[in-house]
Formats: structure tokens, sequence, C-alpha cells
């Protein structure tokens, strides 16, 4: 496997990316070592990185999934209020007991909103806010916990139909 000196001496930073990107004519075994090569210079940039680097990389990338699974039509169960709340805790390099010390949240509350025993609470989400310093803003957190909801909905008709006998009078009428 050829070094990261060796990969940047040959090619530049264009020319690996255009390779992966649009490979052309270019032969199974040549895109296997392009992409070969591209793994070792993402190692050694890895490498090169700080911890409070990496710790901005893996929030950005959180907020990046966070943001795409709110803007997609995806109802992944593996999604959801608790899966981020944890991979948030996750990424700024805490336990779930160190955290929830830090926004002042029984341990037990925050374990049982990460594993879906209990829903989050308006001071849980605003100080999720304040931690953050804002990078995952209360809104952001509402609006995932919105889909959730929303994708409970859809799946489980149940819902709606045991409220039915609660209502007294319906429009009668649709638009």
């Amino acid at each position: 496997m050829k070094s990261y000196t060796d990969i940047t001496k040959k090619h530049t930073p264009k020319e690996i990316a255009e390779s992966l990107v649009f490979p052309g004519h270019s032969t199974k075994k040549e895109r296997d070592q392009l992409l070969d090569d591209f793994r070792a210079l993402r190692k050694h940039l890895s490498s090169k990185q700080t911890p409070e680097s990496k710790r901005k990389s893996q929030l950005l990338q959180l907020k990046f999934l966070m943001e795409d699974f709110l803007a997609s039509k995806n109802t992944d169960r593996d999604f959801y209020f608790g899966f981020f709340l944890k991979e948030y805790i996750n990424s700024i390099g805490k336990n779930n007991r160190e955290f929830a010390i830090e926004i002042d949240v029984n341990p037990t509350e925050l374990s049982q909103i990460i594993n879906r025993h209990r829903k989050p609470t308006d001071k849980l989400i605003y100080r999720l806010d304040i931690h953050s310093n804002k990078n995952f803003p209360a809104i952001l957190w509402f609006s995932i916990l919105e889909k959730e909801r929303a994708v409970v909905l859809s799946r489980d008709k149940s819902i709606i139909d045991n409220e039915k006998p609660f209502v007294k009078h319906k429009l009668e009428f649709s638009i």
C-alpha cells in the first residue's frame, strides 16, 4: 500500500476525488488501487486530527445525519430521539452518567429516554440546546421528536381508532 506522501506526490486531491467519483474507463484493479490509496490518505489525515477536531467532526456528522433524517421520507426504526441523544453523548466523549450530571438530569431518566421507555421533557430539550452551545438547537430536537411521533401514527392506525368513541360530533364533509 502506498503512503500518504506517495499518493500526494503522484496525484492532486482533485484527481483522487475525481477518480473515485468519475472512474471513467479504468479497470477494476485500477479502481481498487485508487480506493486503497484514498483510504490510506483518509487514514493519514485522520491520524493527524486532534481529539477536539475529531469531536467536532463527529458532532458535525451527527448534525448532518439528523438534518438528513428530517428532510427525508425515511421512517427507519433505527432513527429516533433516543438514538440521536445517545450519539450526541458518545460524540462528546461522555458516558450517560457524566452527561446526566452535566445537564442536571437524573441518570435513570436519561437512560429511559434513550431506551424509549420515557418521552423527553421540554426541559431536557432546552438543556440540550444550551449544552451544545446552540449547535444542536432545541428546534432540531423537537423536530426529531415530532417526526418520531408521526412515524408511530403512520404505522399504528389503531391510535386513531381507539380515540373515535370519544368524539361526539365530527365535520360532515372532507376538504
